[in-house]
């Protein structure tokens, strides 16, 4: 059973930067697509980015692109989400999820979750 968790979720002031990590468990990064969410309080769960692990590639929500990267590390088992330049309207909570399968900007598609990790960005 795959199992995901999210860490390095905070508070922070508008224009710095947070890493959030995924570590997987029961699988190998390396054969899943992995899609990072995010669900502002009280709205519907949005795409963020996905990291397609056949060739990594690479696509990103438009009101992100050039602010955050999605990165993998094969040894640490581990993805990534960059987050550079924050603003308060990316404040939500972050979620990645995975599938050996089926890759896209549809929640739905994803079999794997982890619980989520709260990011807070200040004015």
């Amino acid at each position: 059973q795959v199992q995901l968790v999210e860490s390095g979720g905070g508070l922070v002031q508008a224009g710095g930067s947070l890493r959030l990590s995924c570590g997987v468990s029961g699988g190998t990064v390396s054969r899943y697509h992995i899609g990072w969410f995010r669900q502002p309080l009280g709205k519907e769960r949005e795409f963020v980015g996905y990291f397609n692990w056949r060739g990594g590639i690479t696509a990103y929500t438009d009101s992100v692109k050039g602010r955050f990267t999605i990165s993998r590390d094969n040894a640490k088992n581990t993805m990534y989400l960059q987050m550079n330049s924050l603003k308060p309207e990316d404040t939500a909570v972050y979620y990645c999820a995975a599938d050996s399968v089926r890759l896209g900007r549809d929640p739905g598609l994803y079999d794997y979750w982890g619980q989520g990790t709260q990011v807070t960005v200040s004015s």
